[in-house]
Formats: C-alpha cells, sequence, structure tokens
C-alpha cells in the first residue's frame, strides 16, 4: 500500500492570482487564507491577498517581491493542506524545498502558523534589507555542464540539482543575464525564476548574522511527523534553532532526498506547492519499477478543483 507524501514547494513556484479558483469555491481554503492573511496584517501591516488576488494582476505578470511572496506561498501551501485534511487525507511524510520547508514545519507541528509567518517575514525583511538584488536560472541540462562550462561557474552558483536535465544556478543579476544569453546562443533551454534575491548562494550571507541572531531565540518541537529534508536528503527527527537560515542558504537536494525517500517503499506525492513542479520533479526521478506516483492540484492553466477531486477519487 502506498504512503502519502505532502510535498511544499519554494520561491519560484508563486504568481499572481494562485489558487483563486479554490479561494472562490472552497469554503476551507477560504476560511485558511482570511486566517493567515490577518495573521500577517497583525505582523507587518500587509495584506497578501490584496496584493495576490488584485484584479489588475494577471498571472503571467511578475510576482516577485520577497516581502509579499514569502508568505504568499506559505499561504497558499498551508491552506491547501487543511483542505485536504479536512477531506480526510493525511501525510505519511511531509517534504519542503526551501522556504517549503516552513509550511512542511506547520503541518508536522514543528510550529504553528503564526510562528512560521513570522519567521517567513523577517527572513524577507532581512533579505531584503541586507542583501544586494540577485536572482536565480533554471536550466534543462545534465548537472555536470555548470562543472564543464567556465562561463557558467565563474558567474553563478550551482543551487539545486532536480532531476537528472534539470538544474539550478544563483548569482547576481547581471551576471545571470549574461549566463542566459549563452545559453540560449548554444541552444540550451533555461528559465529566469521570479525572484529577486540570489537563494542558497553566498550573495544572501549578509543576512545570516540578523537572521541567525533572530533564530536562536526560537524553540521548534520535534516533528509530528516524518519530516524529510531536502536540506540535508534525510529524515529529521530534531530541528536546531539554524534549520531555517539553512534551508534557503543550503542547496537543494531534490534528486538525492528523493532517492533516499523511494527506498522506503511506494508513494503517492501530492504537490501542494502553487504550480506543480515539484510532482513533475518527482516523475522525472522515478525508476521504472517504482509503484510511486505524483500529482499535482494548484496550476497556473487552472483545472484545480477538478485536480481535487481527483486526488480524493485516487486515495479514498
Amino acid at each position: 500500500m502506498s504512503t502519502v507524501v505532502f510535498m511544499f514547494s519554494g520561491q519560484g513556484s508563486q504568481y499572481y492570482q494562485m489558487g483563486k479558483e479554490l479561494f472562490e469555491n472552497n469554503s476551507v481554503f477560504r476560511k485558511w487564507m482570511h486566517v493567515l492573511d490577518t495573521t500577517v496584517f497583525m505582523i507587518n501591516g500587509q495584506s497578501i491577498l490584496d496584493c495576490m488576488y488584485n484584479e489588475t494582476k494577471k498571472k503571467s505578470d511578475l510576482f516577485n517581491q520577497t516581502l509579499y511572496t514569502h508568505p504568499a506561498i506559505f499561504m497558499v501551501e498551508y491552506s491547501l493542506a487543511k483542505v485536504l485534511l479536512d477531506r480526510g487525507i493525511r501525510p505519511d511524510y511531509v517534504l519542503g524545498t526551501s522556504i517549503g520547508e516552513f509550511a512542511s514545519a506547520a503541518i508536522a507541528n514543528v510550529m504553528s502558523f503564526e510562528e512560521s509567518l513570522l519567521d517567513l517575514i523577517k527572513q524577507a525583511e532581512v533579505l531584503e534589507g541586507q542583501c544586494e538584488e540577485g536572482g536565480m536560472l533554471a536550466i534543462l541540462y545534465d548537472s555536470s555542464l555548470y562543472y564543464e562550462t567556465p562561463f557558467i561557474y565563474e558567474n553563478s552558483e550551482l543551487v539545486s540539482v532536480n532531476f537528472h536535465s534539470h538544474f539550478v544556478v544563483s548569482g547576481q543579476k547581471n551576471r545571470l543575464m549574461m549566463t542566459e544569453q549563452y545559453l540560449k546562443e548554444n541552444n540550451i533551454c533555461c528559465q529566469a525564476l521570479p525572484v529577486t534575491q540570489a537563494f542558497h548562494s553566498s550573495l544572501i550571507d549578509p543576512a545570516a548574522g540578523i537572521y541567525k541572531d533572530f533564530l536562536n531565540n526560537r524553540t521548534y518541537n520535534s516533528p509530528q511527523l516524518p519530516f524529510v529534508s531536502c536540506t540535508y536528503a534525510d529524515f529529521l527527527t530534531k530541528i536546531n534553532n539554524g534549520y531555517f537560515w539553512e534551508v534557503i542558504r543550503k542547496p537543494i537536494e531534490f534528486q538525492k532526498t528523493l532517492k533516499e525517500l523511494e527506498k522506503s517503499g511506494n508513494h503517492i506525492y501530492l504537490d501542494l506547492g502553487p504550480s506543480g513542479t515539484l510532482a513533475n520533479f518527482v516523475k522525472y526521478n522515478l525508476p521504472e519499477n517504482s509503484g510511486s506516483k505524483s500529482f499535482s492540484i494548484l496550476s497556473p492553466f487552472g483545472q484545480d478543483l477538478n485536480n481535487l477531486r481527483k486526488i480524493e477519487t485516487i486515495i479514498q
């Protein structure tokens, strides 16, 4: 029998109007989005809902200000998890990538959703206040290209290997633009992510001192669900104070993590992120003889309600 894995994606998966179909048609999702939005407003006086569901904004418009996107991603993922829990779909494992680990931790009761939002918003404030503008670039090619191509490794840092032909680099904005141009001239597909920070690279190190000092005052519970870390490609039974700095500073080890998780048997991987990217990554990582399957719910292309019904049918 397959076990259920809740997966939560990080920066780069967001867009305006994400989750809007559920927000308009699912009372549980709408309730939690309002609860979380009120929590954000109490922390910094901002409404994420007013920003994210601004009627003048299209899905294709660039949604990249960290002070808004950090809490927005958490709000959508946590609210969607609450929808599944309300329908009796419970995770046997939780897995997050980058800031998706905050939603993973909240569902595993490592900390409350209020604490998660406070930590996320503080992180966004410190990053925007201390770090120069940067970016991230997804490259559809074997990661060996990075090590074999001086132009790439001299202008960026390898920050994630997602599957055999997909990796991500971070760097200064102008250097990434040159790298993107170089790749296109060599007929290699790539895509700039909608971020203004070079997450998981040395460019965010100026934020480390302030944020780690902030985290030193925090106390985290042991996970009450098997907690799969894409920072360490391992199961964690204890969360140290510095962990939620490491989730945005260390490389994302998604490919290694999936290999480790597959050792425990067959799974149903449910992508609770806004774009369904992790579900696609899973498909490319599964060995041919695996009985595991992956599904997404939200997508920029719609069908969110239909996808939710499909998952209910499969699991129940």
